[in-house]
C-alpha cells in the first residue's frame, strides 16, 4: 500500500541506487574488456570490479552478450552527444571549411583520449565478429545532430556525394578510435602535435571535395 511522501521518497532512493549499480556494472565491464579482452571476459571479472555479486549483476543482464551491447550503446550515445553541444558555423563552413571540419572531429577524438577504459572497449567491440550482426539492427537515431551537419556539408560542398559515403565515414570513425586508442595506451604521446597529425592523415584528400561547385 502507499504510504505517502515517505514511500515516495524510498522509491526515488531505489530508482538512484538501482540506476548507479548499473552504471557500476557497465563501467565495470568496459575496465575488464580493456584487461581481459572482449572474448577473455567473464561474469566473474565483471562482479568483482563492479563490487558485486554476479547473482545481484543478472538482476540487471540476462548475459554477458547483452551486457556488452549495452556498453556499447551507452559509449555510443556518449560519443553522439558531443555533437549536440556543437555548432556549426555556415560562413566558416564555407571560408574556412577544413577549419570547421576540424572543430567537429577534434571534441570528438579528445572524448576518446580522456576516456581510456571507454576507447579500448569500442575498438574492440568494433573489431569483433559480433559487431556486423549487430550494426544491422543498430539505432542511429541519437546521431541526427551529426547527420544534420553532414548533410549541411554535402549542400555546400555536392563534391562529397562523390566519395563512397561508408567508406568515408568507417575510415573517419575507425581511425579516430584506433589512434585515440593508441594515445590511451602510451603508443602516441597526448599532445597537440599527436593531434595535427592524425588529423592531417585523416583528411589527406579531402580538402579536394570541399569546394564550392562553381555556378555556370
Amino acid at each position: 500500500m502507499y504510504n505517502g511522501p515517505e514511500q515516495s521518497r524510498r522509491f526515488k532512493r531505489e530508482a538512484v541506487t538501482l540506476d548507479d549499480t548499473k552504471m557500476r556494472i557497465i563501467f565495470a565491464t568496459m575496465k575488464a574488456v580493456r584487461r581481459y579482452g572482449l572474448e577473455g571476459v567473464r561474469i566473474q571479472n565483471v562482479s568483482e570490479l563492479a563490487e558485486i555479486s554476479p547473482g545481484a549483476l543478472y538482476r540487471y543482464f540476462n548475459s554477458k552478450d547483452q551486457l556488452i551491447v549495452e556498453c556499447f550503446t551507452y559509449v555510443d550515445r556518449q560519443a553522439a552527444e558531443i555533437f549536440d553541444h556543437l555548432k556549426l558555423n555556415p560562413l566558416t563552413m564555407l571560408t574556412d571549411p577544413m577549419g570547421a571540419v576540424k572543430s567537429l572531429w577534434l571534441p570528438y577524438f579528445r572524448f576518446w583520449t580522456s576516456h581510456p577504459d571507454e576507447t579500448v572497449f569500442y575498438h574492440r567491440f568494433r573489431d569483433s565478429a559480433f559487431f556486423p550482426k549487430y550494426d544491422k539492427t543498430r539505432d542511429f537515431a541519437y546521431f541526427n545532430n551529426f547527420i544534420r551537419m553532414v548533410h549541411l556539408f554535402k549542400k555546400a560542398f555536392p563534391a562529397l556525394d562523390r566519395i563512397n559515403q561508408d567508406l568515408l565515414w568507417l575510415h573517419v570513425l575507425t581511425s579516430t578510435v584506433m589512434y585515440a586508442k593508441y594515445v590511451v595506451e602510451g603508443t602516441l604521446p597526448n599532445n597537440q602535435e599527436t593531434e595535427d597529425t592524425v588529423f592531417q592523415l585523416l583528411t589527406t584528400g579531402l580538402s579536394g571535395y570541399l569546394k564550392p561547385e562553381k555556378q555556370r
